[in-house]
């Protein structure tokens, strides 16, 4: 049952569309506010926007973001193990790709599910049809026309069997794979900043880092970035 509800979510969050630059250029720019804070305050000035983000000032200000519980969890999590300062930059990153990995593979078990079904629709076609040729020959003596609505229901079961599965839930379960990959790439791209942060590495180049493991449809320009992180710095 948790996996047909997880199903029904995901194909709705298909419907909404995936993450576009402006989303991701919000990500970069809300990682670049918290980073500066760091670099004015210490990292004791963040402690309050990862313990309670959904209050946090900052967050507020990226509502994408912050609907997005995964990498919600996901930032304020690894900023806390970061906060700690018991964790050195290699371990982190094994942190964090666990961590990645688990997700994705928790959220990938409806596509797979789903997937499963496609490819068991032309076999459930296929025995349609058989069942419909064992019917069609308890008539075989009738007139052709009866013989021919019983091999035409026969074979109507095949065809529905391969549409529904090539061209409806296979197609289905495809785009949910795709918006997993998308959603992957986005705390790929936290992680990327993450790391380089806790490196030591400035905000601006953190940053950076994280914009450019996006793919180029997705991808702020250089310019667009400074821009926006210059606008964020007046706020």
């Amino acid at each position: 049952f948790q996996v047909v509800k997880a199903i029904i979510s995901q194909l709705i969050g298909c419907m909404g569309g995936g993450l576009g630059k402006k989303d991701y250029l919000e990500l970069l720019v809300m990682m670049f506010e918290i980073f500066n804070i760091a670099r004015k305050d210490g990292l004791i000035g963040l402690e309050s926007h990862v313990e309670h983000p959904e209050e946090s000032e900052i967050f507020q200000r990226y509502p994408k973001f912050l609907k997005n519980h995964h990498a919600v969890n996901f930032f304020a999590d690894t900023m806390r193990v970061i906060i700690s300062g018991a964790v050195q930059p290699m371990d982190l990153e094994d942190l964090m790709d666990n961590d990645i990995e688990i997700m994705h593979e928790e959220e990938e078990r409806p596509s797979s599910a789903l997937n499963s079904v496609a490819d068991a629709l032309p076999g459930l076609g296929i025995v349609a049809a058989v069942l419909g040729i064992v019917i069609t020959m308890g008539v075989i003596d009738g007139p052709p026309e009866q013989i021919g609505h019983k091999v035409g229901a026969a074979l109507v079961g095949t065809f529905l069997g391969i549409l529904g599965s090539y061209g409806f839930i296979g197609p289905l379960a495809g785009a949910m794979k795709h918006r997993l990959n998308d959603d992957k790439q986005y705390l790929t791209c936290m992680k990327l900043a993450l790391l380089s942060f806790h490196k030591g590495v400035a905000g601006t180049i953190s940053v950076e880092f994280a914009r450019r493991s996006l793919f180029a449809e997705v991808r702020p320009s250089f310019t667009e970035l400074e821009d926006a992180c210059n606008e964020a710095k007046k706020k």
